[in-house]
């Protein structure tokens, strides 16, 4: 079944959720990216296969592909195509049913109402009813996932998500601007003080006991300060390779506007 093409501006882990309910419930969904994505959670985020050319989660697989042309024949191939586009430009040429900016950069970067019959943005940073048709609640809470079709989300409290007690604690950051050099991987367990990795010279340091869940790209250049990993102190590995009960609330959200919309 056909319900539509989608173009969804952002391929990071929440983006990731809606992107493969999308696609599991028939729509043709394709994926805009920066070149160099700062993913933290790499192998549930759509945005890797810039990297790695392709990416399958949960059964969903994805492809870089550097030519518009091409999009058509990976979404009769049931594969979701990711095309490099900061700005996107290419939703004049793709003329989508839907967009979805799935951004979660706290601020609208360009997405407007005149894009598609249906755009619906992601968190803190739009405005249902003016730049937007619909806005998806992303603050974990009694609201998470609530679809608002006039006015604003929450605003961002900076603060993540509540795991066993632990907030900021279980965020990696970079000490220094520098270069990421990751020696640890996704999934690997660690014990406070662990050095996973380096910005330049500088040790990256497991921040508590617990498994890697997220790890930013070896190699990219980072700032003072930029978020560069996190920690989940339940230790259990097979949350690191499966979608989060966060990024599906929000894509039952983004399903239910979509449907409430066309009818």
């Amino acid at each position: 079944m056909n319900r539509g093409l989608v173009v969804v501006r952002g391929g990071g882990d929440i983006a990731s959720g809606t992107i493969h309910r999308l696609t599991k419930c028939g729509f043709r969904v394709v994926v805009l990216e920066i070149d160099k994505p700062t993913v933290i959670r790499r192998t549930v985020s759509f945005a890797n296969a810039l990297f790695d050319k392709e990416i399958t989660i949960e059964g969903i697989k994805a492809i870089r592909t550097d030519d518009i042309n091409h999009v058509n024949d990976y979404l009769n191939k049931s594969i979701i195509p990711i095309l490099v586009d900061e700005t996107g430009k290419s939703i004049d040429t793709l003329k989508p049913d839907i967009v979805i900016d799935a951004i979660l950069a706290k601020k609208n970067l360009g997405t407007n109402m005149e894009m598609a019959p249906i755009v619906i943005g992601l968190g803190p940073g739009f405005t249902a009813g003016k730049d937007v048709h619909a806005v998806i609640e992303t603050n974990r809470g009694h609201d998470l996932g609530k679809v608002i079709y006039s006015g604003k989300p929450q605003k961002n409290t900076g603060i993540p998500g509540n795991i066993e007690g632990y907030t900021h604690e279980r965020v990696i950051r970079s000490s220094n601007e520098g270069i990421v050099s990751t020696k640890a991987s996704i999934g690997d367990i660690v014990n406070k003080g662990d050095c996973i990795g380096y910005v330049d010279e500088s040790p990256i340091l497991a921040p508590l006991d617990g498994v890697i869940r997220g790890l930013i790209k070896s190699g990219l250049h980072v700032t003072e300060n930029f978020k560069i990993g996190d920690v989940d102190p339940r230790g259990k590995v097979d949350h690191c390779f499966t979608i989060s009960d966060k990024a599906r609330a929000v894509a039952g959200g983004v399903l239910e506007a979509i449907l409430t919309m066309q009818k």
